[in-house]
């Protein structure tokens, strides 16, 4: 009998690839469409998943753009602490593809975002990049020149860039109702006032995500058109939704929405890839072995396992030694973290929702 199953490889099926085998072994799960080279330039973005992404990276000494690496001065510690060796800019973490579109908009001085600055206890922080600045600033206009430089880098970050990897993490964000400026957390979280007539909830759908990615690529390609990106979706559940469905259902949608949109985009476009994390990390096939213990965060290993299959299909940075990496995990074992702990370094805002369940 001739059957069209009959010559494919065995990565076609559940049986030979996945059932079986420990997860830490699956491998196979990406075919590149364009390979880096020790010298390819590096831009990372994204949810708090990508920093991860960014340190293995790093650790691989791969040519990671860095624009703003703050003073030299200044510890690992409150290096990250305070928004710096994180990402190719101090941007801190962009959980939507509008922010990211917005962002783009807003240093090529197409947009002028609203409510931008939000108060403390007498304190003033950048509500575009609410966790950079811990303590805040002395006032409002500290902060608008604090921007402005950043802008700066980020205009000059597509020109640099050879790949630009971002990690898509939400649909759900707060916005300004008049303009329709997002924020990377809601107000009143870590700073400013949540303001019903102000602020509204917005929930983005598969044509909205696709179609702002489509006009962020148009606009990055303007200053770089050879600019090639790599996309990932971040498997770390939802904390918190305002959605008014249970927060399970809530995560298994945007999520959802978020790795169709990556997966089409990558069919659509032959300068956009997508890296499939997602796709090992929240597979059934893994029984949980790579989520901490409130089955949200992903632990170390995982975190190892998916950059495994990255480097191995990427064989010009897998040769490259791995310091930073192995110091990580000395580290975290010298903490007392374990290999069910989550994963060292990662700067979540959205954690900060867990003070207000019930």
């Amino acid at each position: 009998m001739i059957s069209p199953y009959s010559d494919l490889p065995s990565r076609s099926f559940w049986k030979g690839a996945v059932s079986g085998r420990s997860p830490e072994t699956v491998s196979g799960l990406w075919q590149p469409k364009f390979h880096f080279t020790p010298d390819t330039r590096i831009a990372t973005a994204g949810s708090c998943f990508a920093q991860h992404i960014s340190r293995y990276l790093r650790a691989r000494n791969a040519a990671v753009v860095d624009l703003e690496p703050g003073p030299s001065a200044l510890s690992a510690v409150n290096a990250v602490k305070y928004g710096y060796r994180i990402y190719s800019a101090r941007y801190g973490n962009i959980y939507t593809v509008r922010h990211l579109l917005q962002l783009t908009e807003e240093a090529l001085g197409r947009f002028a975002p609203s409510d931008a600055v939000w108060e403390r206890d007498g304190r003033f922080f950048d509500a575009m990049r609410i966790g950079v600045e811990p303590g805040g600033l002395p006032s409002a206009e500290a902060v608008q020149r604090h921007r402005q430089q950043h802008l700066v880098q980020v205009r000059r970050l597509f020109a640099k860039a050879d790949v630009f990897v971002f990690t898509l993490g939400l649909t759900e964000a707060w916005t300004h109702r008049e303009s329709g400026t997002v924020y990377p957390t809601a107000p009143g979280t870590i700073a400013g006032s949540y303001q019903p007539e102000m602020h509204a909830f917005r929930n983005f759908d598969f044509p909205e995500v696709y179609k702002d990615f489509v006009k962020f690529r148009r606009l990055a390609m303007k200053r770089n058109p050879e600019l090639k990106f790599l996309l990932t979706v971040s498997p770390v559940p939802l904390a918190a939704t305002a959605s008014d469905k249970h927060v399970l259902v809530a995560t298994t949608y945007s999520k959802s929405v978020l790795r169709a949109v990556a997966g089409t985009l990558a069919e659509a476009f032959e300068n956009v890839d997508y890296f499939p994390s997602f796709d090992l990390l929240s597979s059934a096939s893994t029984r949980g072995a790579f989520h901490s213990g409130d089955a949200r965060r992903i632990t170390e290993p995982g975190v190892e396992a998916v950059m495994r299959i990255f480097f191995e299909a990427q064989p010009a940075l897998a040769r490259a030694s791995t310091p930073a990496i192995a110091g990580a995990q000395d580290e975290g074992r010298a903490e007392g973290h374990t290999p069910e702990a989550p994963a060292a370094e990662a700067i979540c805002e959205d954690i900060l929702l867990d003070a207000f369940s019930r």
